[in-house]
């Protein structure tokens, strides 16, 4: 393996460890990224950053960009946005939604673990009318097996 293609694998494993790695970078048309050098079509964060000045300072249209970039008019404006909130830092990807378990916290996970037997089988379906009765809370079997560390068998 050459030494370009060995950098070319070691910058495309930092950027998906990164969460920065463009999942489709051969939707750039920009031929600044389809030449060997500074562009890089697989750094989201890049790609990005030269679509908003392409249509800021190179005063292109923002549905010419948006062909040229392979987005949609709508991920154009929230990268907008996101730059204008949180300049380039704004535009790495993040994790939409929630951000862990949002209906069993210490309490309900409490409660759960205390109905556990060790050495019996959980009974989620059964947890999971306890949880209704207990605290109001409709959640899924399998969300308590998770909650509870139970690994699903196929």
């Amino acid at each position: 393996m050459s030494d370009s293609a060995k950098h070319r694998q070691s910058k495309a494993s930092a950027l998906a460890a990164e969460g920065t790695l463009n999942p489709a970078p051969e939707k750039i048309h920009d031929q600044k990224f389809r030449e060997d050098g500074f562009f890089d079509p697989r750094d989201i964060v890049q790609v990005k950053y030269e679509m908003l000045r392409r249509v800021s300072v190179d005063k292109m249209s923002i549905t010419e960009v948006s062909d040229e970039y392979g987005v949609s008019r709508p991920t154009f404006y929230q990268a907008k946005v996101d730059f204008e909130d949180a300049g380039l830092a704004g535009l790495v990807p993040r994790k939409r939604g929630p951000h862990g378990p949002h209906k069993i916290q210490s309490e309900v996970l409490a409660f759960l673990r205390a109905q556990v037997v060790p050495g019996e089988p959980i009974r989620a379906r059964e947890l999971t009318n306890r949880l209704r009765t207990e605290f109001g809370l409709d959640v899924h079997p399998r969300t308590i097996e998770r909650a509870l560390g139970v690994k699903k068998t196929a």
